[in-house]
């Protein structure tokens, strides 16, 4: 199967693997395009059960993401919280107000027994999102992160704490036991190209390669696989994927990212300011690329998955 012709499968979390997957979608066909997210970030809020990177992903590809922000959704309001914050309530996880209709949507459908992945295909259906997007597992698996100011839920790690505790670990609870969702166990089988998209390769793309099976059908995959790094200059785009890197013990820099992906990636798309790093990407078994990977607009989004879809057919 040539990647020009089957299915792309991108592997997504946070705002950068929104950002891509956005672009994907801009020049694929729908049914030629799965992206699966990690849901180790999931949370219950306020009795509700949050998918922070499922919904980015959502909201992103239905383009009525916050663009300020990536996250959340465009001129939302916090009438909710901030009544809630009056009342005594904890309010650091913000919610606004017509996201609160998606969190109260999904665990009313959870609760009548349908998956996490017939939910989101339900969601998705609402709002106008054509290509298949999908949950890494319909199991819980939740994401813990060990720091010396001991074990702590993600949420609580990254936006309470603002990922100020020093990170030493991650664990992702209930991994073991869980099985990838029934569109990612398709998509690995019939995956002409993998796209690993500019994620935390910690947080985001981490927990979806713990799931067992899944570490082991991207090393077998016979089709193309891409991961286009989330650092650029020896900083993260967004997020704390930097700052987990030098914590674990490790440089903050692309090559770092690429070391992470051995053996599960043939092409390593580099930013162009970090050109001079494409001899050390080569050492690891990886074709380095280098383009602009900073994606400020839609064209951006648009250029580098015209550029990921190249390469990986050899261009």
């Amino acid at each position: 199967m040539q990647p020009s012709a089957g299915r792309v499968l991108a592997l997504a979390g946070g705002v950068g693997g929104a950002k891509l997957a956005l672009g994907l979608s801009r020049i694929l066909p729908p049914e030629r395009l799965t992206v699966v997210v990690n849901t180790g970030d999931d949370e219950e809020v306020h009795g509700l059960h949050v998918s922070p990177d499922l919904d980015t992903a959502m909201y992103t590809l239905a383009g009525i993401e916050n663009p300020a922000t990536g996250w959340g959704l465009r001129d939302d309001t916090f009438r909710t919280l901030d009544a809630l914050e009056q009342l005594g309530g904890d309010t650091w996880f913000r919610l606004g107000d017509a996201d609160i209709a998606t969190h109260l949507r999904r665990t009313e459908l959870l609760s009548t027994g349908m998956t996490l992945s017939r939910v989101t295909s339900e969601l998705c259906d609402r709002l106008g999102v054509q290509c298949t997007l999908a949950p890494m597992s319909d199991d819980r698996v939740r994401t813990v992160a060990l720091t010396d100011a001991g074990e702590m839920a993600f949420q609580e790690y990254f936006v309470h704490r603002r990922c100020e505790p020093i990170l030493s670990g991650l664990r992702f609870d209930g991994v073991e036991t869980a099985a990838p969702s029934p569109a990612f166990q398709a998509a690995l089988r019939e995956a002409a190209v993998l796209v690993f998209c500019p994620s935390n390769p910690f947080v985001s793309v981490g927990p979806i390669l713990a799931v067992p099976g899944v570490r082991e059908a991207v090393a077998g995959l016979s089709g193309a696989r891409v991961a286009v790094s989330p650092i650029i200059g020896g900083q993260a785009v967004k997020g704390p994927a930097a700052k987990m890197l030098v914590e674990l013990g490790e440089e903050p820099s692309a090559t770092a990212v690429a070391r992470r992906y051995r053996g599960l990636c043939d092409v390593f798309v580099l930013d162009e300011v970090d050109a001079a790093l494409a001899p050390e990407v080569a050492a690891l078994g990886m074709r380095p690329a280098i383009t602009q990977t900073l994606m400020l607009s839609e064209y951006d989004k648009v250029e580098l998955a015209r550029l990921v879809l190249k390469v990986a057919e050899g261009g």
